[in-house]
Parts: structure tokens; sequence; C-alpha cells
């Protein structure tokens, strides 16, 4: 019985739920240490057709903002490729 759209709405909510709720969980029992976990991080995107990143690792920020236009150029490849 395939599923309708109704329901793959449902799910999408319910996983975003629980995606929350996970982060907000792990925040709470999170590190003991404090400042001195060496936690590293790096959030990369998109402005315009310019991916940027930035982050507390520089090799993190590198590879983030790689890792990014390598998504936006299989994006673009596939975008052109089924455009009808």
């Amino acid at each position: 019985m395939p599923l309708k759209m109704e329901q793959f709405v449902n799910i999408g909510i319910l996983m975003i739920i629980v995606g929350f709720a996970l982060v907000f969980f792990g925040a709470l029992m999170g590190s003991k240490e404090g400042a001195s976990s060496k936690t590293k991080v790096a959030v990369g995107g998109f402005i315009g057709f310019i991916p940027f990143g930035f982050g507390n690792d520089k090799r993190m920020v590198w590879f983030v903002t790689i890792l990014s236009l390598v998504i936006f150029l299989v994006w673009m490849f596939l975008s052109f490729r089924f455009a009808k």
C-alpha cells in the first residue's frame, strides 16, 4: 500500500521533532568537562553561488567549504541534466 502525501508530511514532522529532542537532551547530558573540551566545529553553506565556511579549526573549515562546493557542483550538474 503506497503512502499518501499527508503521511509523508506527518513522518517528516515527527522526524524533525525527534531530532530536536535528541539535540536538546544531548546538550543537557553533554560534556561534563566544560571549557576544557577539545571539540572542533565547522559549518558551511552558500551565499548565492559562493560557498563559505566558518569554525574553530582551519582544516575542518577548508573541508566543509570544499564539501559545500562539491555538493553545489553535483546539484548544478543534476539540475541541468534533468531539466526539461
